[in-house]
């Protein structure tokens, strides 16, 4: 167990990074006085191809490639003795996607540490499944070297007492490629920091998010891109609903394009549908740039209410209004779920968005 004693400041909510967040939720995770564990580590669920491995490695003398300014990214760098390195070698394809789940189940607040890394010229799926009850800080940090390219899928499909949060770090190399996807359908207070630099030009980020929250919950992303280098380019699209009293959801994002950063090719998307009266989505698209000589950049936010007039198409034809309902949703999602590529994931999330959906009100 430990307690934090160096390198770290408990947030008071006044700070930009912590002012939609309801600290009181955050279950000791960030406390002083409450005493935290190293938590239960991701572990594979099918046999790894050859080149590839997955190991532990010890925290002590292990060089991370960034510096976190995340307080519970910060907490877990010195509660967690053990990282868990996944490591796909150079020039492998692998056809199949690689699964890591982890069941919940920690009695005390806990924080665990991941590291995904591509030799150069590799190419990998990887899936995070995360499920059951717990009160966890998670940091992963990617790493992709030249050539390579990582398609990322993190699924946080929490019971609904769950406390979950998260600093998703990716270093993307010279003409290398980032697909991620970032869902959340569960959990009480989900808080994810997806962020992306570069170290070398002809790089590429796209990262895709979905989430779905209903009475209670608090689902957060805070997304932000470093563009650092020349002839990068990032697409973010991140598409959320909320349905039910008090569902909440926050989505930040941040594109920065630095002075050294010429031929920059941005765009960041985040749309929001309200189910019901009582749910909440704040959304704030910014775009800081320090440099003329870009392909181009920008941004667009949308938040609206369902459209009752596609409820009443279907009714009109038959359809009965939970199913309609249910219809138009799966409609709205599709969009990012078909992006996925595996559709036993797709239809699993829309079938847990579909049971939440019966929940709401009860």
């Amino acid at each position: 167990m430990s307690t934090l004693t160096t390198n770290y400041l408990t947030p008071t909510g006044r700070e930009e990074a912590w002012r939609f967040t309801p600290l009181h939720r955050l279950g000791g995770l960030l406390d002083f006085d409450v005493a935290v564990i190293e938590g239960q580590s991701l572990a594979p669920t099918n046999s790894l191809p050859a080149g590839v491995t997955f190991s532990a490695i010890a925290a002590d003398g292990f060089e991370s490639e960034y510096q976190p300014s995340d307080a519970a990214v910060i907490r877990g760098r010195e509660v967690v003795s053990q990282i868990s390195l996944l490591k796909v070698g150079k020039e492998i394809e692998v056809s199949d996607p690689i699964f890591l789940q982890r069941q919940g189940g920690e009695n005390s607040p806990s924080f665990s540490r991941l590291v995904i890394s591509l030799e150069p010229h590799s190419r990998a799926t990887v899936v995070i499944e995360n499920q059951g009850s717990v009160t966890l800080g998670e940091e992963i940090e990617i790493r992709l070297s030249a050539g390579s390219n990582l398609t990322f899928i993190s699924l946080q499909e929490w019971e609904r007492d769950a406390i979950h949060m998260a600093g998703h770090h990716a270093i993307i190399g010279k003409d290398a490629a980032l697909t991620s996807f970032e869902i959340s359908v569960g959990g009480s207070l989900v808080r994810l920091l997806p962020t992306v630099e570069y170290s070398g030009p002809g790089s590429s980020a796209q990262l895709n998010g979905l989430y779905f929250a209903t009475n209670g919950q608090h689902l957060e992303n805070r997304i932000h891109v470093d563009h650092n280098v020349p002839l990068a380019k990032s697409r973010v699209n991140y598409k959320g609903a909320l349905a039910g009293e008090n569902a909440r959801s926050v989505w930040i994002g941040d594109v920065y394009i630095r002075a050294a950063a010429e031929g920059t090719d941005t765009y960041e998307l985040n749309r929001n549908l309200l189910l019901s009266d009582g749910a909440r989505a704040d959304s704030v698209p910014n775009l800081e740039i320090e440099t003329g000589e870009i392909v181009g950049a920008g941004h667009a936010s949308t938040t609206g209410r369902f459209d009752d007039e596609q409820l009443f198409y279907l009714q009109s034809r038959g359809v009965p209004a939970d199913i309609a309902r249910k219809l138009v949703i799966r409609g709205y999602f599709s969009e990012i779920l078909n992006l996925i590529g595996i559709p036993s994931i797709s239809e699993r999330l829309m079938d847990r968005i579909d049971t939440e959906l019966e929940k709401v009100g009860e």
